[in-house]
């Protein structure tokens, strides 16, 4: 499953002059063109452009609701699935050896050598402690 990351800038709020963009609407154009194009060399994929309302403070205690035209961009990030499946790739082994004549030649441990693990505190080895008795010392 791909999973995507989601970036959102704003959109150009003026047109950019150019030689060939004749009218407003042309500039404006050139400039959401050059913003799309500069997100999508850094691997940015274009989604939608979104109108989204933000509260912001007008004087002292005034607030007041202002829209933002936002550019939405998602790009594919690597998931944990992708990278398993390229390590996945056959790779070059050495030929398998026979594992039980290898165990047969080591010696085991005699039964002297091995430690046995710690074993956890039960409450039997453990010490009760008494309660602690409140005093009632009034003056």
């Amino acid at each position: 499953m791909t999973r995507f990351e989601y970036t959102a800038i704003p959109a150009p709020s003026r047109g950019e002059k150019a030689k060939e963009a004749k009218t407003p609407t042309d500039r404006y154009a050139l400039a959401v063109t050059s913003e799309l194009n500069r997100m999508a060399a850094d691997g940015w994929e274009y989604l939608r452009a979104d109108v989204l309302p933000s509260e912001e403070r007008t004087g002292l205690t005034g607030r007041a609701t202002v829209y933002h035209n936002l550019l939405i961009f998602r790009r594919a990030i690597a998931t944990v699935e992708a990278v398993s499946e390229a390590r996945q790739a056959p790779i070059a082994t050495s030929p398998v050896t026979e594992p039980e004549k290898e165990m047969s030649a080591a010696p085991s441990p005699a039964p002297a050598d091995r430690q046995d693990a710690p074993q956890p505190a039960t409450t039997e080895t453990q010490d009760t402690a008494e309660p602690i008795k409140a005093s009632n010392d009034e003056k």
